[in-house]
């Protein structure tokens, strides 16, 4: 008997719910699959169906036993299938949730450049910086920014990215420049915060992470309009490199506080489930992660 064809056999005629719909099913003879699920209960030892001339019905062992194989098999069917899309043109849909800034700043010309080398995949981008049940929405992929993943999120750091404390020259040149995250107690302070003193900034001090609350001026839930909030001359704020990068470079912004930056955040792929990941999945994601790699080790050279 082998046995996998006898599981695959025993599914379809739990189905079917009949030995005859079974057998008309793959085109065998009804006494080819009755020989074949009575070897399979000797092999196992125990009572799958229950059958009469009018019904069949599973026993306890073979409703647990049905689970079982159905999961066995699909797992099957997706090795082959990822085994069989690595001879074909990756193809299909494809839907990524993106961060908003990161997303259009960074990721847009590395997912317009994928999209140009791999013209048989629809790609379907979504910019939102809400966390996602990737599974109820439908995503593919999501690309998330953060210093600690969720425990059991499936995941793969492709980069990382440093938070940087900036003010405008002349907002530092009329109020000083802090020296100590207290200090900010003195400061007109911006961040992402919906409420005055729930979402506190972190620093590193001592080799620890302490946190200061302070009251915002300012609030927004986007890092694009505090930088540039902070580039008017309206105060100070905590934000990403990949967003206050040119700033600084033309001299728009300065950071402060270097001494007590926060650790580097991670930049993740993640994934719905660890279970079968299509190719052009897979694809995307070894993409990315050799483009951010790529575009890191030139800024540090």
């Amino acid at each position: 008997m082998n046995r996998f064809d006898a599981m695959n056999l025993f599914v379809r005629v739990a189905e079917q719910g009949s030995f005859s719909a079974a057998a008309s099913q793959l085109g065998v003879a009804r006494s080819v699959v009755t020989r074949q699920i009575a070897a399979l209960e000797e092999h196992l030892g125990v009572k799958l169906m229950v059958r009469s001339t009018r019904s069949l019905s599973l026993t306890s062992a073979g409703s647990a036993y049905l689970e079982k194989c159905r999961a066995i098999l699909d797992l099957v069917q997706e090795a082959e299938a990822g085994v069989m899309e690595e001879r074909l043109t990756p193809s299909g849909q494809l839907r990524v949730s993106l961060p908003l800034s990161f997303g259009l700043r960074r990721l847009v010309p590395l997912l317009l450049e994928f999209s140009r080398a791999y013209p048989e995949i629809n790609l379907a981008m979504d910019f939102n910086d809400r966390h996602l049940n990737l599974i109820e929405e439908g995503f593919d992929l999501s690309i998330r920014i953060t210093g600690q993943l969720d425990p059991g999120v499936i995941a793969r750091k492709l980069a990382t990215c440093r938070l940087i404390t900036v003010a405008a020259p002349e907002y530092l040149a009329r109020h000083g420049r802090p020296r100590h995250p207290a200090d900010l107690t003195e400061h007109a302070c911006m961040g992402y915060s919906p409420q005055a003193n729930n979402r506190p900034l972190n620093f590193q001090v001592d080799g620890h992470m302490e946190s200061f609350y302070r009251s915002y001026r300012l609030q927004a839930n986007n890092g694009d309009v505090l930088a540039e909030a902070a580039a008017q001359g309206l105060g100070i704020t905590m934000q990403p490199d990949f967003i206050v990068d040119d700033y600084l470079a033309a001299g728009k912004l300065q950071t402060v506080l270097e001494d007590f930056e926060p650790p580097v955040l991670g930049i993740y792929a993640v994934l719905p489930t660890n279970r079968y990941i299509p190719h052009r999945v897979r694809l995307l994601i070894e993409f990315l992660s050799n483009k951010l790699a790529g575009a890191r080790a030139a800024t540090e050279r």
